[in-house]
């Protein structure tokens, strides 16, 4: 029997975003586990950020075969904490995982052909300890592999039930194009697609974003804080115990400049106008035309959530607003 019972105010607050011209919503704030919930983290700090945000509606979770680290390991802790808190919410959650990355040694590890996605796709079933993933994403373009290749393998995905949509990540605007195509043939329509977007980060913008509103695709941002630029983390410098003041992935101590410490401060500075954090405001900013479907977040502690899911308080935008963002952006 459960331990957790889910709050039973949990859909009060949190927006719903429909996906592309699919019947699938998904919530305008999604939960991120590339990191914090791996082998080397405390599960039960892990426990507190998952029962957390589900309490707040939150019910997309985001994974990938290789997240932990070690490798993997993201996925353990969710199967693990999944069975023992939500089993009962099964049916309520949207969880996601990916392939394409190097996740184990040898030819078939990585990349995008029908061996290593498929094979990927069961060690990830098999971690989570779930028959099925709501989506399945081919995690990054694979060049030496025909397109035709990896977009069967996600199709063959969903028809042994195995994952009930697809989706792409990392691709660009004609690769995107075309495997939405090849998928659209296949009778398996390409869910959404996974990028980088932020303030500091728009290639989202323009051909891509473009070809996904014609072609009827979902957008997910991933790293919509720019590695934590876009908080109160680095308004002062590089804090010692900081990402960026180690060997993170996510953000280098080169990527903290002077200029974006500059106009971090005077988007702080409107934010507060607002009645907003910084990362309250920047989230929203990402989800402010309507044109992606939910934020992707990343978070070490519960309280993060918390203060993030404010930001519905204030979506919404003013033109002058706007104009003085793109301004601050453009110094």
């Amino acid at each position: 029997m459960n331990e957790y019972m889910a709050s039973n105010r949990r859909y009060e607050t949190m927006t719903y975003h429909r996906c592309g011209r699919s019947g699938l919503k998904l919530p305008a704030i999604s939960l991120g586990l590339w990191h914090n919930f791996g082998g080397i983290d405390v599960q039960d700090n892990g426990r507190r950020m998952l029962r957390r945000a589900f309490d707040l509606g939150i019910t997309h979770f985001d994974l990938a075969n290789n997240y932990g680290p070690p490798p993997g390991s993201a996925e353990e802790t969710f199967g693990q904490l999944w069975r023992k808190d939500f089993g009962a919410y099964r049916d309520e959650m949207i969880v996601s995982t990916k392939a394409g990355y190097r996740m184990w040694p040898g030819p078939y590890g990585e990349w995008g052909s029908r061996k290593s996605m498929l094979a990927s796709l069961d060690q990830s079933l098999k971690r989570l300890n779930m028959e099925y993933v709501d989506i399945y994403y081919s995690h990054r373009f694979d060049k030496e592999t025909p397109l035709e290749e990896t977009m069967s393998a996600l199709d063959q995905a969903v028809r042994q039930g195995k994952a009930l949509y697809v989706g792409i990540s990392n691709y660009g605007p004609e690769e995107t194009r075309e495997a939405v195509s090849i998928l659209r043939q296949l009778g398996t329509p390409c869910l959404i697609h996974q990028c980088q977007y932020s303030m500091y980060e728009r290639m989202l913008e323009g051909e891509l974003q473009d070809t996904l509103l014609e072609e009827g695709v979902g957008t997910i941002a991933y790293s919509p804080l720019a590695g934590g630029l876009l908080t109160d983390r680095y308004l002062n410098g590089v804090p010692e115990d900081s990402r960026a003041a180690g060997a993170s992935i996510f953000l280098k101590r080169e990527d903290v400049t002077t200029e974006k410490l500059a106009k971090s401060r005077k988007l702080q500075e409107l934010a507060a106008q607002r009645g907003q954090s910084l990362a309250q405001m920047a989230i929203a900013w990402v989800l402010r035309h309507g044109r992606v479907t939910s934020a992707l977040i990343g978070v070490s502690k519960e309280e993060q959530i918390d203060d993030i899911a404010k930001l519905l308080d204030n979506p919404s935008f003013s033109s002058t607003e706007l104009d003085h963002i793109e301004r601050i952006l453009g110094e």
